[in-house]
């Protein structure tokens, strides 16, 4: 993964986009340069609404009537929204890591009939936003009903409940942190200022990583931080993702990727560090199989790796991206493999044939950075690094797909465990906020009224 001093935390996916205000001297906008040094204005869209009233929300009665789903005052820009759109798709870049040729990856591209709409637009609020503390790292929300959310936002892991339309900080990480679990031989230590740079939440368990090398655990329904440490000390030591499993036998296991190139396994219990494994480059991107078994391994490399969750050992290589991985998921049964690149596509791998991908599905205008499936398997969403999240519907073998088109960077996606909803983080200061979307019920009594 690219490294590059961050020294201040909030929003630092802005000193790389550099989204520069929202009218320049031709009253177009200009979008997606390259430069990272230039600090340029935070957000496109100026508001002078306050941002702590819940009147910046919207809901889907409001969108019903016309009014934006992120609550841009179109009717007082210069341009309309379709107008800035195709602006932006034609002056986005994309951050490439190699340089290989893709004139043929087009080709490849499974053939998707969009305009499917599989999730409706429910709410949207601005009483909090995500931040992203490295561009390439976007797995920072996880939803662990249809109702609670988290989130991370600036020092903090924010709780929104969907349902009271409240938020509540879980942690601060600014100041110090004392883990609360006090076992013999432990590696736990007091931590503070985090950059939180990645996060999970699985079996009432938070696990967050750090921006230089931390790892952070805290069971849900007890107080205080259970374990935290620096599992990494190297300056080039941030760690890229975590994950919570459980191994055939049942026991809860929590792995870390980090940019040293080393993958950790802890104990879900006492926390202590059971095995490391090493690979050939920074592992951006880690996830254990449904049983348990194996561990899709991503990286600074176009090759993604399967590998045996016990002994680390590479028992397949993943041939067909053109650049870095950065996000992978697996398919509830198992057999199917999502890993997301740089190169602008996801691709899907049957593991009980890996000689080629089955499937590549191909983004709008930016890099795969966020994956996940539904619980049921149904539906697959996958989240570029700005302004587009796609649904695939699994069962017409991913070829009827629902873009949902918003401005903003995004800062991570989840699914409900019971996949009735859809979160969006959206990383904006000014429209940065929470997008909820509701699963349709074709069955039920209020769609057969309606």
């Amino acid at each position: 993964m690219e490294q590059f001093p961050n020294h201040e935390l909030e929003y630092a996916v802005d000193d790389y986009y550099d989204i520069t205000d929202f009218e320049d001297e031709n009253d177009s906008p200009r979008i997606g340069s390259s430069s990272m040094d230039d600090d340029s204005a935070d957000s496109d869209f100026e508001d002078d609404f306050e941002l702590n009233n819940p009147m910046t929300d919207t809901s889907a009665l409001e969108v019903k009537k016309g009014k934006d789903i992120q609550g841009i005052p179109w009717e007082r820009l210069n341009f309309t929204r379709e107008e800035y759109r195709e602006s932006r798709l034609k002056q986005y870049k994309n951050y490439e890591s190699l340089s290989l040729c893709r004139e043929d990856l087009e080709k490849e591209c499974k053939k998707v009939e969009k305009g499917h709409n599989f999730y409706d637009f429910q709410f949207n609020t601005r009483l909090v936003k995500s931040t992203i503390v490295h561009f390439q790292l976007r797995n920072l929300l996880w939803a662990t009903s249809k109702h609670d959310v988290y989130l991370t936002q600036n020092y903090s892991v924010m709780h929104w409940s969907s349902m009271l339309r409240k938020s509540k900080e879980v942690i601060n990480v600014a100041k110090p942190i004392v883990p609360t679990l006090d076992s013999p031989g432990s590696l736990a230590q007091t931590l503070s200022r985090v950059q939180i740079s990645t996060m999970t939440v699985k079996d009432n368990l938070m696990v967050a990583g750090g921006f230089q090398g931390e790892v952070m655990c805290k069971y849900l329904n007890q107080p205080g931080v259970a374990f935290c440490t620096k599992v990494a000390t190297d300056e080039n030591a941030i760690t890229n993702s975590v994950d919570v499993y459980h191994n055939p036998s049942g026991a809860m296991r929590v792995i870390t990727a980090n940019n040293d190139a080393q993958v950790r396994v802890l104990d879900g219990g006492n926390f202590s560090c059971l095995n490391r494994f090493t690979f050939p480059w920074s592992v951006n991107n880690i996830s254990a199989s449904p049983d348990g078994k194996l561990l899709a391994v991503l990286g600074d490399s176009p090759e993604c790796l399967l590998a045996d969750a016990q002994s680390g050992k590479v028992v397949s290589n993943l041939k067909g991206h053109l650049d870095y991985s950065f996000a992978s998921a697996w398919h509830p049964d198992g057999n199917i493999l999502a890993t997301g690149n740089q190169d602008t596509t996801c691709r899907l791998w049957d593991i009980r044939n890996l000689s080629e991908s089955v499937h590549v599905l191909k983004g709008r205008m930016g890099a795969i950075r966020a994956l996940r499936f539904t619980s049921d398997g149904r539906f697959l969403a996958m989240a570029e690094p700005a302004d587009f999240v796609h649904v695939f519907d699994t069962r017409s073998d991913y070829a009827a797909g629902q873009e949902i088109d918003l401005f903003g960077e995004i800062a991570g996606i989840s699914f409900s465990p019971d996949a009735d909803a859809l979160f969006v983080g959206v990383s904006d200061r000014t429209y940065g906020s929470l997008l909820e979307f509701n699963r349709k019920s074709y069955d039920s009594y209020l769609s057969c009224i309606f």
